[in-house]
């Protein structure tokens, strides 16, 4: 581990030193000085220099030994003892500044039911697009299931299946999308990527020019949260994308779909789109006090944009008519709908 994340969040591009194993950033350490003592060794004061708490004032945690004789040791953490349940603590973590993994990689997910199930026509030109955006952005694709998860909801709610049970027949189709694109792209450097350590290595795929390409339904499976109202798994491939953004520290998130961004309806079902209002950009706020009837997305992605730490917004394009969109997108021109947090 680099001495470097003994800094706080902020300094981290700054050029870090080796603090003085004596001196390991103020760490209260074992006194005794007997040689032979291993708290007294510099290697363990090098390490305790690279612990750190976050706290927002930079303070390091402590080594600590019990009073009494023969005392075991520990670190004197913020959070020890702590319930992790108290508000009073919660409130107090809200500001802290969040590690961005990935803070140059875009996230990019591809409608199942809008793009993929409409086969080679609407997906191809996409595909070009996105080869061609590759050679000026990182990206990372995420694919959504589409039709064949509804058919596989339909039969698992015939059945009386649990939510969770759903939620694990849903994300074998969005594997199904992931394996098709990473066929397709193989010789452009598409890979397909699990949600495990794959992920992590993340920055070796996007540096060696790879187009890594992984299935958007987040792995819940039996620990899928229950629906507010029916039994459909609530987070889906919306949600993942998101997820999985929020959580790399990515740079953007953009969803490719087939309609031009939101509507105060659903414009595939309305009689007279032309009267139905569109919404260029508006807040998580104001979108959610309009409680619609539909979205666009999945209602969980705005209660995550509300809450998130570093996604600020997110993008919704019509990539099957307008494939020219994405590139645009990704150079931060306004198509489509813009959904932001409120500051």
């Amino acid at each position: 581990m680099s001495v470097m994340f003994a800094k706080p969040v902020a300094k981290l591009n700054a050029k870090a030193s080796s603090p003085s194993p004596r001196t390991a950033a103020g760490v209260t350490v074992c006194s005794c000085h007997v040689a032979s003592c291993a708290l007294c060794s510099p290697r363990i004061y090098r390490q305790l220099s690279y612990i750190q708490t976050n706290r927002r004032e930079g303070a390091m945690s402590k080594l600590i030994r019990e009073q009494a004789e023969g005392g075991r040791l520990h670190i004197d953490s913020p959070l020890m003892g702590e319930s992790l349940v108290s508000r009073a603590l919660l409130a107090t973590q809200g500001q802290r500044e969040v590690f961005r993994m990935h803070p140059d990689v875009n996230v990019l997910k591809i409608g199942g039911q809008s793009i993929m199930d409409r086969g080679a026509k609407a997906l191809l030109p996409i595909l070009d697009e996105l080869l061609k955006a590759k050679e000026q952005h990182k990206i990372i694709l995420m694919t959504g299931g589409g039709t064949r998860a509804r058919h596989i909801y339909n039969i698992g709610l015939e059945l009386g299946m649990p939510t969770g049970v759903l939620s694990k027949l849903g994300d074998k189709v969005a594997s199904q999308n992931a394996e098709i694109l990473s066929v397709l792209l193989a010789k452009h450097g598409g890979v397909r990527i699990g949600h495990g350590d794959h992920l992590e290595q993340l920055t070796m795929f996007c540096q060696l020019g790879y187009l890594p390409i992984t299935p958007g339904i987040p792995p819940y499976g039996f620990f899928e949260h229950p629906a507010e109202e029916g039994m459909i798994p609530p987070h889906r491939t919306d949600s993942g994308a998101f997820l999985l953004a929020e959580n790399i520290g990515a740079k953007s998130l953009i969803y490719l779909k087939d309609e031009k961004g939101l509507y105060s309806d659903d414009p595939k079902k309305a009689k007279d789109r032309e009267k139905l209002e569109f919404y260029g950009r508006i807040s998580v706020s104001e979108l959610t006090a309009l409680n619609l009837d539909d979205l666009i997305v999945e209602r969980p992605v705005l209660r995550f944009l509300k809450h998130s730490k570093v996604i600020k917004q997110f993008q919704v394009i019509d990539a099957l008519r307008h494939p020219e969109h994405i590139l645009a997108a990704l150079n931060g021109e306004h198509v489509g709908t813009i959904v932001y947090k409120d500051e």
